[in-house]
């Protein structure tokens, strides 16, 4: 075996080693300088959860040889208590709940420092293009993008003069500088010029202006986003709707055997609708907008959403938009959802409701939101929803008198997604 000695500069220390001339350099910084806070995934350059910096630059470590970064300096997730990008990013992920297991964090992180220093306008679109190279499991990027949004949002409204000057670095400003970490102590460990290592280094372009608005929002408000805060907070209000919640889409539907009037006077009785949708109770109403609690139990999970909603209503289309957040008490998980319904007159006494239901979660719960059993929840929970419905106009309740809440059995619902989950699985089988 071809063996080489590899001397690096690993997060301000010089390590040498003699190792196999092919060691990637995450094995070099896992087993040579046991700083194991660098994940190997993939191990092909695809998952991001091994980046790490080189001279300030994110680069994948699984596929880049450590004899192939002599000389370099390599900063991990151990060696950021000096980076103030990283002090931010830190602070901001955990605010933002941006993590679960953590595996893909040491990464993550890495690449979150490029987009702070080098796309200092990036919206919400181009932060994902941006994290497309590192993939999460757990979070659904959610708490991630918003992290990351945070940060840059903090650093427009309150320059901060070392970030700054890391992005003119960035630049080259001056010539031949790079984004690197506040320099370690030894001055002898930053090595003389170096020719580039052109495999590994990160080209620096300018940003490419999106040409699409992110998902959900609308064109109006994605061109408000480079106007002046002011500006854009008027013509976003003038000029559209608010945007649509970002997340999970599910969509659902149901008839209910009424003239589409009479389904639509009921439909923007918040009290009544509430009382129709399992576990939602209200505890405050003013007009259209509300506040109560949405209690869920799935399982092993349950949660009560302790929020507040308003309704959008379009009566000439029959149209409403219920918009909602919360927080659960226990989990400390947050939830924002749309729930839109569209009301169709099947002919002079049916009606046909349309449901489209779009909803983001963030914490510890956010694990559940892109189950395929809980999407089958979801729409079992819009079916009942429809009964209840249903059930409300064929015995209204007495003028003056509350409306009764939906009767809500978990273990019934449950079972119900299980065995229908069951029998499809035997009719695919056939």
């Amino acid at each position: 075996m071809n063996m080489a000695l590899v001397t690096l500069d690993v997060n301000g220390r010089k390590v040498s080693s003699d190792v196999p001339a092919r060691m990637h350099l995450g094995d070099f910084l896992r087993e040579e300088a046991r700083l194991t806070g660098t994940h190997l995934g993939c191990e092909h350059g695809v998952c991001g959860a091994c980046t790490v910096l080189m001279d300030g630059q994110p680069i994948r470590s699984c596929i880049s040889f450590a004899s192939a970064c002599a000389g370099r300096h390599i900063t991990t997730i151990e060696g950021y208590d000096a980076d103030p990008v990283m002090r931010r990013l830190r602070e901001a992920f955990t605010a933002h709940h941006a993590l679960q297991c953590g595996y893909c964090t040491p990464g993550m992180l890495a690449t979150a420092r490029d987009i702070v220093l080098r796309c200092p306008d990036a919206d919400d679109a181009r932060i994902r293009v941006e994290l497309a190279g590192n993939l999460c499991r757990c979070t659904g990027y959610m708490g991630i993008v918003a992290a990351i949004r945070s940060v840059l949002a903090d650093l427009i409204a309150t320059p901060d003069e070392e970030i700054l000057a890391l992005r003119r670095a960035l630049r080259g400003e001056p010539a031949g500088a790079v984004a690197a970490l506040p320099a370690p102590a030894s001055p002898a460990a930053a090595p003389a010029a170096q020719t580039p290592f052109e495999g590994f280094i990160a080209k620096v372009t300018t940003p490419v202006a999106d040409t699409a608005p992110a998902l959900g929002s609308t064109a109006a408000a994605s061109a408000s986003s480079s106007a002046p805060a002011s500006a854009a907070s008027s013509a976003a209000s003038s000029a559209a709707p608010a945007s649509r919640t970002k997340g999970s889409e599910i969509t659902g539907q149901f008839e209910v055997p009424f003239p589409a009037d009479q389904v639509w006077d009921f439909m923007v009785d918040l009290p009544a609708v509430a009382s129709c949708l399992p576990g939602a109770s209200i505890t405050e109403h003013d007009g259209d907008r509300v506040k109560g609690k949405v209690a869920i139990k799935f399982g092993p999970m349950s949660a009560a959403f302790n929020g507040a909603a308003r309704l959008e209503r379009d009566d000439a289309a029959r149209t409403a938009v219920f918009r909602g957040a919360g927080q659960d008490t226990l989990s400390q998980s947050r939830a924002n959802g749309d729930i839109t319904y569209r009301l169709t007159a099947l002919d002079s006494s049916h009606t046909r409701v349309d449901v489209e239901l779009l909803y983001s979660l963030q914490g510890p719960l956010a694990q559940f939101s892109r189950s395929g059993l809980v999407q089958d929840f979801v729409r079992r929970m819009i079916a009942d929803f429809g009964r209840n419905v249903t059930a409300r106009l064929q015995r209204p309740a007495d003028a003056g008198t509350p409306p009764p809440v939906a009767a809500f059995s978990p273990t019934r619902m449950f079972v119900g997604v299980v065995w229908d989950r069951i029998k499809g699985i035997f009719r695919r089988a056939r």
